[in-house]
């Protein structure tokens, strides 16, 4: 028994191939996602807990990385330039 099969997925000849976009089975659950801009509320050491503000991806269970933003390093590390005043 074949769940997964695809049944038709286009046209004849015209326009011969099949869409960028279409729907089809293939391998999901392999990634790594990089969410930005949550924070972190608290932090439970006595329960070894982290409680984060904001949509975690993944599973219950699963792993979670939790690393310094990126973009607020570079944005701490800018020079910013004050208007000349005349």
């Amino acid at each position: 028994m074949s769940h997964r099969a695809p049944g038709s997925i286009g046209q004849r000849q015209t326009p011969g191939r099949v869409f960028l976009g279409k729907r089809m089975s293939g391998h999901m659950g392999v990634d790594n996602i990089t969410t930005e801009n949550l924070k972190v509320v608290e932090v439970d050491l006595e329960r070894n807990l982290l409680l984060i503000r904001g949509a975690v991806p993944g599973s219950e269970g699963g792993n979670v990385f939790v690393r310094p933003s990126v973009r607020a390093a570079r944005k701490a590390k800018r020079v910013k330039l004050a208007p000349n005043k005349k």
